[in-house]
């Protein structure tokens, strides 16, 4: 009788009639108008995959084409061992009201599948009542395969990286939902102490902690990790975590800090200044410190001079520097021999293939002594030779 009165009322003019007659029907015997509420119970996937062990909702929707009604909701069929029940407003129901119209009530069906479930296809069925008639039945088909439904996937196409630690990586990862119901996601990393690592939706500039994915869909991320100012060369991993309420998927980030690279060049002082001569070689004490959390090999001296001066080093090339530690060299300047007296710039490097430095060196050329004694002794000369004159001559 109950699918006969549905398909009545999905006749159109036919069923409209059919509904009308039914009303006046119950009008004249004095019935209740409830006894004519057509309930129709559905949900938006009644066939699924499903995995041994894993707990599943499913929204139930109840359209209704007649009067308004209670309906009484129950599980009608369960495989054995299996655990449902039927919800709402966070409590256990047994019965809804469902006002005329569509989709004007909801409930929630919760499923346990057991986790000794073999792989095969399963029903689970849902009935509605009003005044103890049945208005319809919902069956639920799962299908149990450990292959179909599989956990959720948390992963990075290039998850090893390889810096500087003064710089901060960025990794595109995808978080995946593989399950057949809504998941929401809190991510998180265990990353060392000092380290940073921050979320954003790919494309976005914003962070965030959790992520809502529908089934089946799935979110690109940006993983930026920053390590600490004082972090040492080395190799280190960054777990990363994505959490639900019904799974943990995690993945490991690899980072291989290659160094801190800095380098500077000056003098044990610290003046980047000397006096010298026309023609005259000055030899000039250089600290080479390297400021890297690393060794430094291989770090080559070099200098940049005026036209026709000459530089050159003691030790033009240091072997190795070792981290903090600063090595003396010396430089030998040598003007050119029409230099003038004045001020001159000579530029002093310390270069190393991953790092380095440069400082300027000002150079003040001085007149030659030789050149002041020869001009005090053509003066004298000439003061001699006016006194000699003037003896002689002066007197006639």
């Amino acid at each position: 009788m109950k699918h006969s009165f549905k398909e009545h009322l999905k006749r159109g003019k036919g069923g409209k009639a059919f509904l009308a007659a039914g009303i006046a029907a119950a009008a004249l015997w004095g019935g209740s108008l409830t006894a004519f509420a057509a309930v129709d119970l559905h949900t938006e996937y009644p066939g699924t995959s499903a995995k041994a062990g894993e707990s599943l909702s499913f929204t139930l929707d109840m359209d209704n084409n007649g009067a308004a009604a209670d309906a009484a909701l129950s599980i009608t069929s369960l495989p054995e061992g299996w655990e449902g029940y039927i919800s709402g407003g966070g409590k256990r129901i047994t019965s809804v009201h469902v006002p005329t119209g569509t989709d004007t009530a909801t409930a929630t069906l919760q499923v346990t599948i057991p986790a000794d479930t073999q792989d095969g296809t399963y029903q689970v069925t849902v009935a509605a009542s009003v005044d103890g008639a049945v208005t319809d039945t919902l069956p639920i088909s799962l299908e149990v395969n450990e292959l179909t439904v599989s956990q959720g996937d948390f992963s990075s196409e290039y998850p090893e990286q390889e810096g500087a630690a003064d710089a901060s990586f960025s990794y595109n990862a995808t978080l995946v939902n593989n399950s057949s119901e809504t998941q929401t996601y809190s991510l998180s990393s265990s990353a060392p102490s000092g380290w940073q690592v921050s979320f954003k939706p790919s494309g976005e500039s914003t962070q965030v902690a959790s992520l809502e994915l529908e089934p089946g869909a799935s979110q690109g991320l940006t993983i930026t990790v920053v390590p600490p100012n004082n972090v040492t060369a080395g190799d280190y991993t960054i777990p990363c975590s994505a959490v639900s309420g019904t799974e943990t998927l995690d993945m490991d980030l690899s980072l291989k800090i290659t160094g801190t690279y800095a380098l500077a060049l000056s003098t044990p002082d610290g003046r980047l200044s000397f006096d010298t001569h026309a023609n005259e070689e000055k030899a000039v004490t250089l600290s080479i410190t390297n400021n890297s959390n690393v060794e430094l090999k291989n770090v080559n001296l070099t200098a940049s001079a005026p036209s026709d001066w000459t530089v050159s080093f003691d030790t033009p090339t240091i072997d190795v520097i070792e981290a903090g530690a600063t090595v003396e060299a010396t430089a030998r300047v040598t003007p050119s021999k029409d230099a003038l007296t004045g001020d001159y710039v000579v530029t002093m490097s310390a270069d190393a293939s991953e790092v380095s430095a440069d400082a300027d060196f000002r150079v003040s050329v001085e007149t030659s002594m030789v050149w002041g004694v020869v001009a005090i002794a053509v003066i004298a000369a000439l003061l001699y030779g006016i006194f000699y004159m003037f003896r002689k001559y002066g007197r006639r």
